[in-house]
Order: C-alpha cells, then sequence, then structure tokens
C-alpha cells in the first residue's frame, strides 16, 4: 500500500499558518513511508471562495517549501482537485444513499428546524435533529416537492448508542451517537456540503491517513457511518492538537496574526517559520530546537506529537529566526535575502511613485520609506493626538476601520478609501479626520504618503496587524462598549 496524505484548504481568506502546520505534518508522515501528498482545494462554499485566495495559498505554501506531488496547478490521475469542479459526481453519490436508505430529503423551513430544536431542548434532549425528528409524511413530502419548494439531502443516524472512532494519537474515542445531527450533504443549491465532499474525494483520491485538527473529532462518526453505508474502507485518522494563543485560547487573527503571508511580510525566513511549525507539539529525538525540514523528515516519528495544545508564540519564533539568520546566512546569503525580502525591484516600484514627489535628496527615502520595510511601529497613545477628535473617537475608528478590514476581500486602494469613508459618513466624522488615526497606525505619522495607497503596497495581512496594534496602543473599547460598537457597525456597513 502507498501512504497518501492531503491537506485540504478553503480558498475562503487569507493563507492560514494552522494550515502550514497541517500540511507539514502530512508532508512529513507521507515522506517517511515513501509515499504521495495531495493538496485539494475544498471550495465547496462559492460566495466566499475566491481564485486569489487559493494562489496566495499556493504561493504561500511553496514558499515554505511544502511541495505536494498531486494538486490543482500541477494536476495528476486523481483530479480534478477543486471540488467545484467535482460537482456533478456529489449529487450521484447522495441519492445513492437516498437510495439505499442511508439518507433522506429535508423539506423542513429553517423556522420549522428552529422549533424542532426547541422542543427537543424542552424535553431535556440533545439539540442534534434526527430523521425521527425531521421526516414528514408521505403526502406532505409530495405536496412540497410538487410545490417546488427547496430541499436538502441528510444522512440517516442512530439514535443512541457509542460510536468507537479509532485515531494513530488518541486511541479509541467513544462518541455519544445521540450527540450527532442528520448532516445535511447535499444543499439546497447542489453542492456537498464538506462531509460528503471530504470523504468522497478521499475514496476516490485512494487516501490513506487522514491527518487533520482535534476540531474535527466530532465530524469523525459521521464520516465513519458514510465509509460504512458506501462499503469503503475508511483511511487512519489521526487528530493533531490546535495551535493555541499564549493565553491557550484557539489561534485566532484577533489575538495573534495567523496569515502565512504576515510573516513573510515580516521578514521571517521561510525555514524558519517551518521549523517552528514543526516544533508545535513535536521535537526531534535529541531535543534539538533548530532543525532543518529535510532533518525533520528524516527523524519524524507520529508518536512523539504531544496532546498538549502547542502555545504559537511570535517572540519565540523571532528567537528561532534570528538564529537561522545569524547561524546560516553569511554577508551574501543576508544580502540576497534582504533584497528578495524588501529590496526588489517588484516591491520598490510600488512604493518610488509615492515618494518620488517627496524627495530633494536621495537621503530622504529612509525616512519616507521606512515603514514600507517595517514590522510593528513605534506608536504610544500621543501619537493620536488630535485636535478635532477626542480619545473615544480615535478608538472607536480604528475599532471600526479594524472590523471592516478584517472583512475585505476585495484589497485595492480605490474600494479600501470608499468602504473607509462610509464608514466616517455614517459616523459623521470629515474623512481627512476620519483617516488620521489610521495614518498613524500604518505609517507612524500622520505626514505621510497616501494611507490606502500605503495599505494597497503593504497589503491585507500586514495593514490589518497595524490598526490592531494601534488599537491595543490606545487600550480599545472596553467589553460593554465593544458591544455596543458592534451593532453600530453592523448597522453602517449593510450597504459596505
Amino acid at each position: 500500500m502507498t501512504v497518501r496524505t492531503r491537506v485540504a484548504p478553503s480558498p475562503t481568506g487569507d493563507p492560514h499558518v494552522g494550515t502550514a502546520y497541517i500540511a507539514l505534518f502530512n508532508l512529513a508522515f507521507a515522506r517517511q513511508h515513501g509515499g504521495e501528498f495531495i493538496l485539494r482545494i475544498e471550495d465547496t462554499d462559492q460566495t466566499r471562495s475566491t481564485p486569489e485566495s487559493e494562489q496566495a495559498i499556493l504561493d504561500s505554501l511553496r514558499w515554505l517549501g511544502l511541495e505536494w506531488d498531486e494538486g490543482p496547478d500541477i494536476g495528476g490521475p486523481h483530479g480534478p482537485y477543486r471540488q467545484s469542479e467535482r460537482k456533478h459526481m456529489y449529487k450521484d453519490f447522495a441519492m445513492r444513499l437516498v437510495e439505499e436508505g442511508h439518507a433522506f430529503l429535508c423539506f423542513r423551513t429553517s423556522e420549522e428546524l428552529d422549533e424542532l430544536r426547541e422542543l427537543r431542548k424542552a424535553d431535556g434532549k440533545h439539540t442534534a435533529l434526527k430523521q425521527s425528528d425531521l421526516a414528514l409524511p408521505a403526502e406532505e413530502v409530495e405536496s412540497r416537492m410538487a410545490q417546488g419548494m427547496p430541499y436538502v439531502v441528510r444522512m440517516c443516524v442512530p439514535e443512541e448508542g457509542i460510536c468507537v472512532i479509532d485515531d494513530l494519537l488518541r486511541g479509541p474515542i467513544e462518541m455519544d451517537w445521540g450527540q450527532v445531527d442528520a448532516q445535511i450533504l447535499l444543499k439546497s443549491d447542489g453542492m456537498p456540503t464538506y462531509h460528503l465532499a471530504n470523504v468522497v474525494d478521499d475514496h476516490l483520491m485512494k487516501i490513506t491517513h487522514v491527518i487533520r485538527g482535534e476540531e474535527w473529532i466530532n465530524s469523525a462518526p459521521k464520516h465513519k457511518l458514510l465509509y460504512q453505508y458506501f462499503g469503503w474502507d475508511m483511511p487512519q485518522l489521526c487528530h493533531m492538537p490546535l495551535l493555541r494563543n499564549p493565553d491557550k485560547s484557539k489561534l485566532s487573527k484577533r489575538k495573534n496574526p495567523t496569515s502565512i503571508l504576515y510573516y513573510q511580510r515580516m521578514g521571517y525566513l521561510p525555514e524558519a517559520l517551518l521549523n517552528y511549525l514543526g516544533r508545535m507539539g513535536w521535537s526531534m529525538p535529541d531535543e534539538r530546537e533548530k532543525f532543518s525540514r529535510a532533518e525533520m523528515f528524516e527523524h519524524f516519528d507520529l508518536s512523539r506529537v504531544s496532546l498538549g495544545g502547542p502555545v504559537f508564540d511570535q517572540v519565540k519564533l523571532s528567537w528561532l529566526n534570528g538564529m537561522w539568520i545569524r547561524e546560516e546566512l553569511d554577508t551574501d546569503a543576508f544580502a540576497a535575502e534582504m533584497m528578495k525580502w524588501a529590496l526588489n525591484p517588484t516591491y520598490l516600484k510600488q512604493i518610488i511613485p509615492l515618494i518620488q514627489p517627496r524627495v530633494e535628496k536621495f537621503s530622504d527615502v529612509a525616512p519616507l520609506a521606512s515603514f514600507f520595510l517595517s514590522g510593528m511601529l513605534n506608536i504610544t497613545p500621543a501619537s493620536f493626538e488630535h485636535k478635532s477628535l477626542n480619545e473615544e473617537q480615535i478608538k472607536k475608528i480604528l475599532q471600526f476601520a479594524s472590523w471592516y478590514l478584517d472583512r475585505q476581500s476585495e484589497w485595492n486602494k480605490d474600494t479600501l478609501f470608499q468602504g473607509l469613508k462610509t464608514l466616517a459618513d455614517g459616523m459623521g466624522i470629515k474623512i481627512r479626520d476620519f483617516l488620521f488615526p489610521l495614518f498613524v497606525a500604518i505609517s507612524g505619522t500622520a505626514q505621510s504618503v497616501s494611507v490606502v495607497d500605503a495599505m494597497q503596497i503593504l497589503g491585507p495581512d500586514m495593514s490589518r496587524a497595524r490598526v490592531r496594534f494601534a488599537l491595543d496602543a490606545v487600550g480599545g473599547p472596553s467589553k460593554k462598549e465593544a458591544k455596543r460598537w458592534e451593532k453600530e457597525f453592523a448597522d453602517l456597513t449593510q450597504t459596505i
């Protein structure tokens, strides 16, 4: 048997360090066993998936040195490797389950579903809905079908009993079937949910080992049941511990930058970031901190993975990155990496048109452009003093801007300006005054080049991180304020 592992990210945002973490361990396991590693794009969420996000995933994983044997860009014998291009096959599998009595058509409306959950809750039962809860009389099904009412395909699940999941790291995991709902397999638009597509694709792509985050443990009973219904062998499962913030909460961009592109823009070496991800929950036999990808693959042993939640600590990452810079780069290599990082023509040619009109001599360049070559800036509450804005307004502008930027997928200066102007108008603040705290957050000073031009060049990851850093610098809202502001923000941004 050829060992085949995969990583299957969704192209719905910035490429996440958690994706790289899971990809690394899948690749290490495959290479340890002389196997193959597959990249699959799970773009069933057609409203949020974008080609730009997919390309960012490909570019960032390649930058880290995580190379795949089969994938959407290089093909392979089990393609296509985008779920949206495999849409035609999922319905056939779903309807096969319906015909065999393992799934059913569900015409229930969202209001009916809410009511059913409340009834179960009132009876002291789990709120997971079963076929017995959802089933309609045959004549009602025929009526709704005749009316053209939308329906989904749901899987049948046991009402009670225990499901045992065998995990390579955790051993047998017992789970109560009573807490497992009749999962939707096919949505009303004909697209599969993750659960159906995941199982079908893993089977057709001959995946032998599924190494994924522990957040998928609760889904494992549904997947095991689908393999049984189809009569297929189930891959061996291994649920990795989640990456954590320093406060032990799940790694999130509001507490820790999570985008791979952020760390690339900050000037981390890909080898160092990969080394750090390899240390997350795993260790070399000799316990050394610094090791290369090749050394990790040579000594990799899944049994050395610790189930304690690994903490993603930027201070520790920076220390490790410093070791790589000092120990692996001679003068020529340092210069080459520095040039590749920021002093390259592609990046500089974006900056020059903004600063050249302000330059009288080349010694003016560094003060004007230094924030383009920096990480977090040296700003304090005093940096935000303004004749027309009070402290609360500064905080509110930064918070609203942060929320807006977090959800902005179209990252260009015109779109950014229009969205920020809508916020300013809604808050009753002149756009010039509204942009002041953003100038400080992004460039460290109000006397700088256009802030939206700068954000376009810096990119979403660095821009968002700097705005959040600025918000922390001025104190941010209290919990009570944040709750009130969230409602105001939602009202303001209905049209953005």
